[in-house]
């Protein structure tokens, strides 16, 4: 049955101070954004409360008069906003940051299954809540109309005799601070226990990052850039008519009588042919006029002036004529292509070196731990920084242009003002910090900062305690586990699909192929580990790897990632190593 929906956003949040309750954010979104996640399936929804421009234009936008004038005043002007005449509507308060979907369908179900007048929740304590239900149109407007006023009424004012109750979890708002205190760590309690696969993991990245501003660019300056718009033809390729071959550009059939000059790519165009005429011609040249074919140079014979095709050999053309290979506006790469020196040689041949790019995209690199020190002497518990100075060389093998790389020392709040000055980079890769314990501070500085998490963890061994958000400001935040391989191992298999992502291209296609000692490396989870090329095709995984440095990947190829209860010859990915 369709249904129409009322998003209460205004009120005066007179326990918190008067902030704006719609517009804290909760796991990464706002609590007006849940509530308007929860309705996306309704046909028509209102917003009632101050005025956002923020939001998409397909939401309604009004305010109750006076503002802040009770939730039945707020409701009866959404419902005269209403454009639709659906017999049910929604009615939401945007203050239930863990509304959903599955909320809203299961009120609308049991208004639909019932006569009631209408369907409200329960939430945990049993105690009902009467903004968040679903309502007969016809009577909610007998409600509304009997009221002589609906200026500060309460709720149970309009509330009618017939109703259904209905017990659904999640039914929570938050009126006090340290009720949004809780409920954000109860998300991200949630969300941090949430292990991915390779798979969702690279999914849920490429379609949750956000991608860079496009912008023109000359395309010999932004190698590991994406397009963001199509590259066509400016000029036709060949821009005339050449020879495919080192021989004699002909007219007619021969024999021929053999001019003097020569053609030369680059050179004059020799003089018109005549018929019987021939001319000495090279590769890449621009015949002249009358040619009817080029005569390749082991198809010849030459007499004196007299030039002839050799006994049995066959007739060729061997002239690329004008815009053979692309004419005036054909296309050359569409939109998501990644410029590499392939893209920039076949524009520069049809006359292009400018483009609409994305990226490349801009990676600093932050060493974390007190541990951890770079150059000089070591001293008492302190370890080489191993991984630190080869990341820039691996992450621009992936595409990605290193603006420098610093370390942070292990204190509460170290990662605050870097999640906060975020002009100068759009990819954070953080190496360590990302665990659970005293030291491991990234976690809660994503959550003071409202990050979005997208990875909050990987099935993954090693590399587990791997998480991939985006800050409000739009950087991504890759936080790579301290293990040095594990480190290089996770960063080598989500940072092509970050790239891919922010800069609008497709996600990197997978190597795949046979692990002929598959058994002897499986887990319950998957695993990555070094490999090498088999002789005859596919891989040899390595089953056991020291994971405190990178020696393991001295003479090896690259990475495969393992299955759970892989078999021996069973298909895996391959992840080649940069060179």
């Amino acid at each position: 049955m369709t249904a129409d929906a009322i998003v209460l956003a205004g009120g005066r949040a007179s326990r918190m101070g008067g902030v704006d309750k719609p517009a804290i954010m909760i796991g990464g979104r706002s609590m007006l954004d849940a509530a308007l996640d929860a309705v996306r399936d309704c046909a028509e929804v209102v917003v009632v409360g101050p005025h956002r421009p923020e939001l998409d234009a397909r939401f309604g936008q009004v305010r109750e008069v006076p503002p802040g004038s009770g939730p039945v005043a707020a409701i009866g002007t959404g419902l005269t906003a209403l454009g639709s005449t659906a017999s049910l509507v929604v009615v939401l308060a945007a203050d239930m940051p863990f509304l959903t979907g599955d909320t809203v369908h299961e009120l609308l179900r049991s208004a639909t299954e019932s006569t009631a007048d209408a369907v409200f929740a329960i939430d945990a304590s049993g105690r009902p809540q009467y903004l968040v239900g679903v309502w007969r149109r016809s009577a909610l407007v007998a409600a509304l109309t009997g009221l002589d006023s609906l200026v500060n009424q309460p709720m149970k004012a309009i509330v009618p005799a017939e109703t259904v109750l209905v017990e659904l979890p999640d039914i929570a708002d938050c009126d006090t601070e340290e009720e949004v205190r809780r409920a954000r760590e109860s998300l991200s309690s949630d969300r941090a226990s949430a292990r991915l696969d390779l798979t969702e993991a690279r999914e849920r990245i490429g379609s949750g990052l956000s991608t860079l501003v496009a912008y023109d660019a000359a395309l010999g300056e932004v190698s590991g850039a994406a397009l963001a718009a199509p590259i066509v033809a400016a000029g036709p390729l060949p821009r005339f008519d050449v020879s495919a071959m080192d021989g004699y550009a002909v007219c007619g059939d021969g024999p021929w009588q053999l001019r003097r000059d020569v053609g030369f790519a680059g050179g004059a165009r020799p003089a018109g042919l005549l018929p019987g005429e021939a001319v000495r011609i090279a590769t890449g040249a621009h015949v002249p006029d009358g040619t009817t074919s080029v005569l390749r140079d082991e198809f010849a014979a030459v007499t004196g002036d007299e030039l002839a095709r050799l006994p049995d050999r066959p007739i060729r053309g061997d002239v690329r004529k004008s815009g053979e290979d692309r004419k005036i506006g054909d296309l050359v790469a569409p939109a998501g292509t990644r410029v590499t020196a392939a893209l920039r040689s076949a524009a520069a041949s049809v006359e292009v070196t400018t483009g609409t790019v994305r990226g490349p995209v801009r990676a600093r690199i932050v060493m974390t731990g007190d541990e951890i020190r770079s150059t000089g002497p070591l001293q008492t518990g302190q370890t080489r920084d191993s991984i630190g100075p080869v990341l820039p060389d691996l992450l621009a093998g992936c595409g990605l242009h290193v603006t420098d790389r610093v370390h942070l020392r292990d204190t509460a709040h170290s990662f605050d003002d870097m999640l906060t000055d975020t002009a100068d980079f759009d990819l954070l890769v953080v190496v360590g910090a990302t665990g659970g314990g005293a030291a491991d501070q990234l976690r809660t500085a994503l959550a003071r900062a409202e990050a979005r998490v997208l990875v909050p963890r990987l099935a993954l061994r090693p590399g587990g305690s791997t998480v991939v958000a985006e800050l409000p400001t739009g950087p991504t935040i890759l936080g790579l586990p301290g293990n040095p391989f594990a480190a290089i191992a996770v960063l080598l298999a989500l940072t092509p699909a970050i790239v891919a992502a922010r800069t609008g291209a497709p996600l990197p296609r997978k190597i795949l192929g046979p692990l002929h000692n598959a058994a002897a490396i499986t887990a319950p989870v998957h695993r990555i580990t070094p490999a090498r090329y088999a002789p005859d095709g596919g891989w040899l995984g390595d089953p056991t790897v020291r994971t405190a440095h990178l020696a393991g990947l001295i003479d090896r190829d690259g990475l495969v990632i393992v299955p759970p209860n892989a078999t021996d010859g069973s298909t895996v990915e391959f992840i080649p190593l940069p060179s």
